[in-house]
Order: C-alpha cells, then structure tokens, then sequence
C-alpha cells in the first residue's frame, strides 16, 4: 500500500480527553476515531490491527477444537428472563423495544443464545462441544473512558464449552487456560493470571488474564515469594492476631459529643483506636436495607459485599434511609441488638471482643462489645479489602497491590445457563443429564489498547511484528528522485511477492515529517532510502523496538536476504504447536466420547 493513496490522519497533538498512552497514541497515529462517548471507529491501520489480534485468536481457538459460530447481537428480551439476568444486569444492559411493543437487548454477552442452541442436541455422544464467535458487544457503561480500554462497544471473542461433568469441564477450562496463554504470548502481552470474581457471569471458579499498566482499572494483590495472585475483589490476607482486654459482661454506653468518624473516636478520650472499632455500613442490597459491619481501619469490597449475599444491586444507603430504620445519623450506627435485619460481619471480627462501637444514637457509643455475644444472627463473610503490605495467606510475605488491565476472563459457569434454557442430553444409561458450561472471553480491541499501552515511547507506537499494521514501511526521502522512487518500486514489489506486508511512504513531504509519522506508526520495520545510501548501493534498515541502523546491500544478498530472515518473523514454532494441539484436542474428545 501507498501512504499518499491512503487514509491514515497522524496528529502532531493527542486529545485533551485522553490520558492513558494507547488512546493518546492510537488517535494521533491515525488508528481510531471518537464517534461519540463509548463509540470509536477503526480507520483502516487500526482494523488492520485489529483483524490481526483476532486472527490470532481465532487460530488458537481453532488449535483446541473449538468451531466458529456467529450470533445475532440483538436478542429477545425473553431469553434473558428465562436466565435470570434481565434484571441482574441492570442500567449496563442496552433494551428497547421493536415495532411489535417486544423487549429486546443489545447483548452484552451469548451465555443464553449459545445454551439454546446447545438444546438441539440430545445424546452424551454429542459431548463435549466448544463453540466461539468473534462478534460485537455492548455495555453502557456509566463512564467509558481510556479510549479502547473501556467502552460501550466491541469486539469480543466470547466461547463456550458444553460437557457432561465436572471433570469434562476441568479438561476444557485447562485447554482456554493454556490457549489464553500462548495467544498472550504471541500479542507479546506480559500476562498474569489471577483469581477474580465471577460477578453476574455466575459459576464457582474464574480467572483473569492482566496485564500490569498504571492504564488499568483493575488492582491485583500478589506475592512475590510464593506467587499468590488475586484480583482485589477476591483477594485475601491474614490478619495478625489481636489480644483484647477482658469484656464486661454487657455492652456499656457512654456519651461521645460530636464524634462521627473513625479517626475521632480514636482521638477521644474513653474511646478505642482504629482495630478495636466496629465500622457500621448501612447498605441497600436489592431494596433490603442490611448492616455490614467491619474492623475500623479496614476498607469495605463492594464486589465481595455482593458475591457473597448474591446481590445484583448494591449500593450504600441514603441518611435519611439510615435514619428513619436506625434512628442515628451515619458516625454514630452500630448493630448491638439490632433484630429483623440482615447483618454481614467481616471473618476479621471473628472473636473479636472488648470493641467499641456506634449506639444507634447521636452522641453516644457502645463499649465493652463482645461480637459473638451481642450482634444478633451474623452472616460472617470476608468482605474487607487486602492493602498493601499484608500478609500473604499462602506464605506471609508482604503483598503488593499492582494495577492491571484485564485482557481476558474464564469462568466454570455450572449447569445455570443449561437448566434455564432446558438443554439435556441421555447419557450412557439413557438418563437425562443437564450439561455443564464454561464460559470464556477476550476482548480485541481492548487487547489491541493494551499492547499499545506495553509497547510504545515517546517518539510513537512499537508493534509486535505479529499484530503490527505492516511489517516494513519503506520510506522515500525524495520521491521526485528517479533512482530513489525506481529501486522503492522494486524492493515494493519484491517484498509483496515475499509475503510481507509494506507501506511504501511516497509522499512529497520533507524527510523529518515522515521519518517522525513511521516512529508514531509503530511499524517494526523501516527502510530508509536516500541520495547519499544509494550512490553507495546502500540503504538503512531501522528497527522500530531498539532504534537501531544499519546500512545494508540493496540486492537480493542484502536486504531481501535480511528481511525474510526468520528472526524478522513470527515464531515458526507457532504452526507445529496449533498442529499438536488440535490433536490433542481430538484425541480429549474421543476419550472423553468412549467414557
């Protein structure tokens, strides 16, 4: 392609809006566009990337077995019901209504329409079945922002696998787990996996693929020593051990004029410091006003808050819902005798005695609380956040707290999305038995963001040759040259017929503006041809990842010979191992279908 035949807006400034690097970049070197908040448009260098990331998954997916499918994106409102999610995914969830008065939804997701078709087979033989799309999806999300990293439209590749049991299901989320990882590795992303929340998705087991980025908007709590890595919302970390005094036999009031936070009640006299507080949260869990009691230095999990009560809607309630149910301002709460009301206490309190906590009454505080004693009917659950420097559960080694993107997400759904849309298969005794699903997804476009986010510097994008837009841009520092533009023409076409995508820059601008756009670009690869390198028989080969040059021979003992060089390549390892993992695929199968 001819960089003067086409579209690619480069801007010497990025938007004002965008902060993370892979948005600024992204926009300036003429990948994508802001059609409206959420909303972007791949020009065409960026929907070259793009198909890119999604080949590659596509043929590590294919390696597995897995076959491809495309879905519809609207869906019938009735789909969702039947699963249970039509209100479990709330405001995130795009509905409208067609011309026949029927609700319908913009999927977020294709848990129900793949379990419905998944209803049309009838026989264990049929097992197990992996099933994916690359298709789009959307989320109205309250603040899209990032550029690709967090919108309200996308690409997603989304696979599903179908088995008759929990071993079934162990095979099949290993063979994503282990396809995950070699796609990871050739976007050349630094991956960890970690364990994470199910959230709406449901089921009993997931895991995350992240990316450390200060871009992200995850936090991932990990130890270097024993190699514990958990998203924060599933985090956990030992709590040194607290000797309380002896407890009196009943709760004791006394009088705390004006004292309405933690740290007040730490400075007053006759009150207790931080770990001997009881921090009393007011919370509307789905319309039912609950008490979540923790520690006084430690920070409330709203997603473990809700993992644990299966909440879909979780929020903290108003001061006037506070007051007209407890009669107290917030500062000054607690659940010493409350009764008829859902009360979550964090597994920290656990034993916990001589505490000190709000009256339910303005100015006023209890003493002398044992939490076992006095807290009528706990719900105990761990729904406090790890910070950093705890201790490791594992091992008792500091933790740290990394901030992450989240490339891709497995979970272990269960039977939920089976039952709900009535899939049953006869097994090898003629019983009919409810399938077991997995569910699994990666983003393309936030992968194509977060490799852009890696891999840059300050002069521009650095692509890896796997996903990058082109391979080689030739660079003609003056195309009225005769003898410059000639021998581009002919390296062009030479390097075409060799497989390589190139990008010959023909364009009549000075030298520095197009050396500063191919930088920007991110191209692996460039070839500089001048005046001076050619009465030489030279050219320069610039490598985009370390900057270095070298003149080389324009001939085919040369350049060519250089270029097609398999280091200047995509691992040829990558066609064996999709080779031997399709066969191990097919062999998992016919195990699985002779069991």
């Amino acid at each position: 392609m001819r960089w003067s035949d086409s579209f690619i807006p480069t801007l010497r400034d990025a938007p004002g809006d965008a902060t993370a690097a892979s948005h600024q970049l992204l926009v300036r070197a003429g990948f994508i566009r802001q059609l409206h908040s959420g909303h972007y448009s791949l020009l065409p260098l960026g929907l070259r990337v793009h198909n890119k990331v999604a080949d590659v998954v596509r043929a590590e997916m294919d390696a597995i077995g897995a076959q491809e499918f495309l879905l519809p994106a609207m869906h019938p409102g009735d789909l969702w019901r039947r699963s249970g999610r039509w209100s479990l995914m709330g405001s995130e969830m795009f509905r409208l209504r067609d011309r026949n008065d029927a609700d319908v939804v913009l999927g977020m997701t294709h848990e129900e329409v793949f379990a419905a078709l998944a209803a049309e087979m009838s026989s264990y033989r049929e097992l197990p079945q992996t099933w994916y799309q690359i298709q789009t999806k959307f989320r109205d999300e309250p603040r899209p922002r990032s550029g690709l990293l967090r919108v309200r439209e996308f690409m997603m590749k989304d696979s599903y696998s179908f088995d008759m049991d929990e071993a079934g299901l162990d095979v099949s989320f290993e063979a994503h787990r282990e396809a995950y990882e070699r796609i990871f590795k050739r976007l050349d992303l630094d991956v960890m996996a970690v364990q994470a929340s199910s959230g709406a998705m449901g089921g009993d087991a997931s895991v995350e693929f992240m990316v450390p980025s200060p871009a992200g908007e995850d936090d991932v709590a990990r130890c270097a020593r024993c190699g514990y890595r958990a998203n924060i919302e599933r985090a956990r970390a030992a709590v040194p051990p607290i000797a309380d005094p002896p407890c009196g036999e009943e709760p004791e009031r006394f009088a705390t004029p004006g004292i309405r936070t933690i740290d007040a009640l730490a400075s007053f006299e006759g009150g207790a410091p931080a770990d001997r507080q009881l921090k009393t949260m007011v919370m509307i869990l789905d319309n039912q006003l609950t008490l979540v009691i923790l520690r006084g230095d430690h920070q409330l999990n709203l997603q473990k808050l809700a993992d644990c009560s299966g909440a879909t809607d979780v929020r903290a309630a108003t001061e006037s819902e506070t007051v007209a149910q407890l009669g107290a301002s917030p500062g000054s709460l607690g659940a010493v005798g409350v009764d008829g009301l859902p009360i979550y206490v964090d597994e920290a309190l656990r034993g916990r005695t001589s505490m000190t906590t709000g009256a339910n009454e303005d100015d006023w505080h209890l003493r002398e609380v044992d939490v076992a004693r006095d807290i009528i009917d706990p719900q105990w659950a761990d729904l406090r956040e790890v910070a950093e420097g705890e201790a490791c559960i594992m091992c008792g080694r500091p933790l740290e707290i990394v901030r992450c993107i989240e490339a891709g997400h497995i979970f272990k759904l269960g039977r939920r999305y089976c039952e709900a849309m009535g899939v049953s298969v006869l097994d090898a005794n003629g019983t009919a038995q409810t399938p077991i699903m997995g569910s699994y997804g990666i983003g393309i476009g936030r992968a194509m963001a977060a490799v852009a986010e890696t891999h840059h510097d300050e002069r521009g994008l650095i692509w890896p040759a796997a996903v990058a837009p082109f391979e080689i841009v030739i660079t003609v520092l003056d195309p009225g040259d005769a003898q410059q533009s000639a021998v581009a023409a002919t390296l062009y076409a030479e390097l075409e017929q060799k497989t390589l995508a190139c990008l010959l820059d023909d364009r009549p601008l000075r030298p520095g503006v197009k050396l500063a756009d191919a930088e920007l670009v991110g191209i692996p690869y460039r070839v500089t041809i001048g005046a001076r390198g050619m009465a030489n028989g030279n050219v320069e080969l610039t490598e985009r990842s370390t900057g270095t040059t070298e003149l080389v021979r324009f001939d085919r003992r040369g350049l060519l010979k250089r270029l097609t060089a398999p280091e200047y390549q995509e691992p040829s390892t990558v066609h064996g191992n999709r080779i031997k993992s399709v066969v191990r695929q097919e062999r998992r199968i016919a195990v699985h279908r002779k069991g």
